[in-house]
């Protein structure tokens, strides 16, 4: 094979066009949004890997000893000499290890609860902007009314009928399950709104006309032409959603309707050590605490960051 021409240009990578754009300037510029992104990535990172950075396995009965109970950051433990960097809780179970696979959990259900609201909230959008007439009266009062109503408080609507509906034997296996329909239920109409605006607009452009006239099909129209140009609002409110949803899931949990203590999530954990703030093991509720505000408060940054980089009346 002949070697390319001395003085031809190579073709960047997608990392190395990625980082030359607008977009990546802006982020090499804001060292706000570098912060966050290295503490999102630390810690999302830590949690995925869990299995393997963690010093035991928290939710595994074999592995604790009652006798390392109660045992502050730092520490030996009288039962087995052992130190634990976060301490321990009322059963010996490491809060370094508990947050780890707790985090896990709570990442999980937030991820999935907005990826369902979004693809929830952007079908109906689409449908109530591209259609219109009576169809998007119907979707957009349905919002409206959601709308009026705290997020929290749909959720926990949502949480109660479905494990109403269930086999007591089944409601703590789908808690899972129950969890991410709730909180997903509950934030569809915000992207249904964005996106119905979009919709509205792009429609009467003339590409759209010229697909029309084509023979494009309505659902080829919304999906390969209208979509794409809503991408960018959509792409900041779920980022910023991210947070509201992990936020939402703790609050269940703290309230003691979220995941339970076999699939303990950040609020679960948070709930656990609120029961021993006044007695004076503050380390049991003060770590997944801050580690819930770090995740929250990283991609709020970065949410925050999108918006005003994607909308250039921002600048």
């Amino acid at each position: 094979m002949s070697a390319p021409p001395e003085g031809s240009a190579r073709t960047p990578g997608f990392l190395a066009r990625g980082w030359d754009s607008d977009l990546g300037y802006a982020f090499r510029n804001s060292p706000v949004t570098i912060a966050a992104s290295v503490v999102a990535f630390v810690l999302i990172g830590a949690a995925f890997l869990a299995p393997l950075i963690a010093t035991q396995d928290p939710f595994d009965p074999t592995a604790l000893d009652l006798m390392d109970g109660f045992t502050p950051p730092g520490e030996a433990a009288a039962g087995t000499g052992r130190i634990y960097p976060l301490g321990t809780d009322a059963q010996g179970r490491d809060i370094y290890s508990a947050i780890l696979y707790g985090t896990r959990v709570s990442l999980v259900v937030g991820l999935a609860s907005v990826v369902f609201s979004l693809v929830v909230g952007v079908f109906l959008g689409l449908v109530a902007g591209y259609l219109g007439g009576r169809t998007d009266a119907v979707i957009m009062r349905v919002a409206d009314i959601q709308l009026s109503f705290p997020a929290i408080l749909i959720a926990l609507l949502v949480f109660g009928v479905a494990r109403g509906i269930m086999p007591p034997a089944e409601q703590e296996r789908a808690t899972f399950i129950v969890m991410i329909l709730a909180i997903g239920i509950a934030n569809w109409a915000q992207y249904a709104r964005t996106v119905r605006a979009s919709a509205m607009s792009e429609k009467t452009r003339e590409y759209v006309d010229a697909a029309r006239v084509m023979g494009v099909s309505t659902i080829g129209i919304m999906l390969k032409h209208v979509l794409p140009n809503v991408a960018g609002p959509v792409l900041v409110i779920a980022t910023i959603n991210l947070a509201l949803a992990i936020l939402e899931e703790a609050t269940l949990s703290f309230l003691g309707v979220g995941m339970p203590p076999t699939q303990p999530s950040l609020g679960t954990l948070i709930r656990f050590g609120q029961q021993f703030l006044f007695s004076g093991e503050w380390w049991i509720l003060l770590f997944p605490a801050l580690t819930l505000v770090a995740i929250a408060l990283s991609i709020n940054l970065i949410g925050d960051w999108l918006r005003d980089v994607l909308n250039p009346k921002l600048r």
